[in-house]
């Protein structure tokens, strides 16, 4: 049975591909600040006839968030597939320093943290998956989440360079970078100013497909990737005063 571990799996679009990774048979280590939630997500892999393994853990606190995801490889018998979707975000054009630092520690810190475990366990074993979830809103900075999207241009560049590096140790390993635009998650609940915006279940199953085919790079839904070309393009003058 194929393995994949998913941190930041309780809501959103982590337990959505949590799921549509049980329907294919895989079995599923599912990890998150919640247990409860986890708890609810495992009894629904369970029922589908799926084996789910619960981890509770906050990124933010990387040292033992680092033991915890060493200790659910143990216990898993090793990992696949490493997704690394765990993420906050919240408007803060205030610059609400607590908001800030929030999202940093866990986007930034917290993200590194996870994604180092994931890279030592994979070149050791001189193949694997890695996957992290960056974000449309990492393409450029904005007046709205400056430290959100700030944290998530981190994630790509992050995963670049680990891209880099498994070529040069030449290791069978994939580095892939998800970059959704609007999901209808939880943390975009309060967002009055989506457009394009995906279910959670759409967003999930092009996640699997991009995985599937060991793609470097993925935008969900696959129209952002025109978004994307027109963010990075636009003069500096037209996009100050549109965003």
């Amino acid at each position: 049975m194929k393995t994949v571990i998913i941190i930041g799996a309780s809501t959103g679009i982590g337990r959505a591909l949590a799921l549509e990774f049980a329907r294919v048979g895989f079995a599923v280590g599912i990890a998150a600040r919640r247990g409860d939630l986890l708890k609810e997500l495992a009894r629904e892999i369970d029922a589908q006839g799926g084996k789910a393994f619960i981890q509770e853990m906050d990124i933010a606190q990387t040292q033992v968030s680092i033991r915890l995801l060493e200790e659910l490889l143990e216990k898993m018998g090793g990992a696949d597939i490493i997704v690394v979707n765990a993420a906050i975000g919240e408007n803060s054009n205030d610059l609400n320093w607590e908001r800030e630092e929030q999202t940093i520690a866990v986007n930034v810190v917290g993200f590194t943290a996870m994604a180092n475990v994931a890279m030592q366990y994979f070149l050791h074993r001189r193949m694997g998956h890695l996957v992290g979830i960056s974000s449309i809103a990492g393409e450029r900075g904005n007046r709205i989440a400056p430290a959100y999207a700030a944290s998530k241009a981190f994630v790509s560049n992050y995963l670049q360079g680990l891209r880099n590096l498994a070529v040069k140790n030449d290791a069978n390993i994939t580095i892939t970078d998800i970059k959704p635009g609007f999901v209808k998650t939880p943390m975009t609940a309060k967002n009055d100013r989506m457009f394009w915006a995906a279910s959670t279940e759409k967003a999930a199953v092009q996640i699997f497909t991009a995985i599937q085919r060991k793609r470097s790079l993925a935008y969900i839904t696959r129209r952002w990737r025109l978004m994307a070309w027109v963010i990075r393009h636009i003069p500096e003058w037209i996009y100050n005063r549109v965003v």
